[in-house]
């Protein structure tokens, strides 16, 4: 009997172990969800909210950690700090890859790099250059430029040494614009890895682990699983729209479209498309770091090149309405690191394109004034009318939708119906001639 009782608990411990082996099984984790995302060009508001939207998205995907893969020539101060910090308080690792070969993590992206959990180059890849420069691409002058030095300085500072990464070289960066390959940089410190691809990336972290918040996480290679962000139009919109040189020509060409429509009314496309252009342009601009002087000098520019048409100033208008184009241009945009700004071929070849629309009006409204209006007998000679009532060389003509009296040669034998041509106008009586020369018919009086 007490046989069968052990034989009878051994069973039931077989069977609770094969139980519970499942269970742990499905507690522990089957793969490691990676959200990967591509931020390339210049850092602007597009790309902020598009790194807030990735987040967001990790979030509710219960992915492991974020990669982007950045490609960048740098970007707005504001910008790159509002991403610093996503970065540096996201609930999850976030990973900086910059990639692929041949791409750069240059002034703004510099700090992207420095503020990530892992920080990854790709071979033939460079970073660096990191100085403040205007939106022109020039350096910052005197005071603004130790302002503006001294502020992105003690932000690097911070973040290199909170990631433990080389803090020198990441002030040298900013203080002397220095750049370095891939190769230096990993030897250097400053970034982690050396990875040809993103799969090449994790496949490192599995076997070093990934530093996250005083631990150290680990998983299999094998059960990496990449999902990647889509963007969508809005986003690849709004980038477009936030470069500083589209914002430009979108507001050249919708003051150009409303100077059309201002000087020749009726045309009605060139005012609806000025119109959307000028609104789209402001809108970048109100985004943008843009100086309202810029703005306003742009459009007394326009107000002078419409005067111009009303005011005989013998081209003293049109210059003066060129100077104030040209310095709006140059100050349109507040000093601020490694954007792409307007480069002075952008402002020439835009004001370029004004003057040619400004001619092109200016000669047809010049060619409309000088034009002879036909008016009084001018307008009626040659015109065709019907004979309403015709008696002794003398009757009533209908022309251009009136009714006329008329008189011709004693000779002219006409019936009502016929047709008539307007040889001369005496007051309210028109001269009218035969159509043709033809014989007339003798019973007609």
């Amino acid at each position: 009997m007490r046989r069968l009782a052990l034989a009878l608990l051994l069973i039931l411990a077989g069977v609770g172990l094969c139980m519970l082996q499942p269970a742990q099984s499905a507690d522990s984790p089957s793969s490691f969800t990676v959200l990967s995302a591509e931020i390339t060009g210049a850092i602007s508001p597009a790309q902020v909210e598009m790194l807030q939207d990735i987040l967001r998205q990790a979030g509710d995907d219960h992915a492991d950690m974020v990669l982007l893969r950045l490609d960048t020539p740098g970007g707005l101060v504001t910008s790159m700090r509002e991403m610093v910090q996503l970065i540096l308080n996201a609930p999850l690792p976030v990973a900086v890859w910059v990639g692929p070969p041949g791409a750069r993590a240059a002034s703004a992206g510099v700090f992207l790099v420095a503020a990530s959990s892992v920080a990854a180059m790709s071979p033939q890849s460079t970073i660096g250059a990191a100085s403040p420069v205007d939106m022109g691409g020039k350096d910052v002058d005197s005071t603004m430029a130790a302002k503006v030095k001294n502020d992105i300085i003690s932000l690097v500072r911070g973040v290199a040494e909170a990631r433990g990464r080389n803090v020198d070289w990441y002030v040298k960066s900013v203080e002397e614009a220095v750049s370095i390959t891939a190769t230096e940089a990993v030897l250097l410190k400053v970034v982690d890895i050396l990875a040809k691809d993103p799969a090449d990336l994790m496949e490192q972290l599995a076997v070093k682990g990934l530093a996250w918040q005083g631990k150290t996480l680990r998983f299999s290679a094998q059960d990496v699983r990449f999902v990647e962000f889509s963007p969508g139009m809005r986003h690849e919109l709004l980038s477009w729209l936030l470069d500083p040189q589209v914002a430009y020509l979108l507001l050249l060409g919708g003051m150009a479209g409303l100077f059309f429509e201002l000087t020749t009314p009726g045309a009605i496309f060139p005012g609806v498309f000025g119109g959307l252009c000028l609104l789209l342009g402001l809108y970048a601009m109100s985004i943008l770091p843009t100086n309202v002087a810029g703005i306003l000098l742009i459009l007394f520019g326009l107000v002078l090149f419409v005067l111009e048409l009303k005011v005989a100033s013998y081209g003293m208008l049109s210059i003066a309405a060129l100077v104030s184009l040209f310095i709006g241009s140059t100050i349109l945009f507040r000093t601020e690191a490694g954007v792409a700004g307007l480069p002075l071929s952008t402002i020439i070849s835009g004001l370029a394109g004004f003057v040619l629309i400004f001619g092109g009006v200016a000669y047809l409204v010049t060619r409309a004034q000088l034009r002879k209006s036909p008016v009084g007998s001018e307008a009626m000679v040659g015109l065709v009318g019907e004979v309403r009532s015709w008696s002794r060389g003398k009757g009533t003509v209908f022309v251009n939708g009136e009714t006329w009296n008329a008189q011709g040669r004693s000779d002219l034998r006409v019936a009502p119906g016929d047709q008539v041509r307007v040889s001369g106008l005496d007051g309210l009586t028109l001269h009218v001639e035969a159509m043709d020369t033809g014989p007339s018919d003798p019973d007609l009086t």
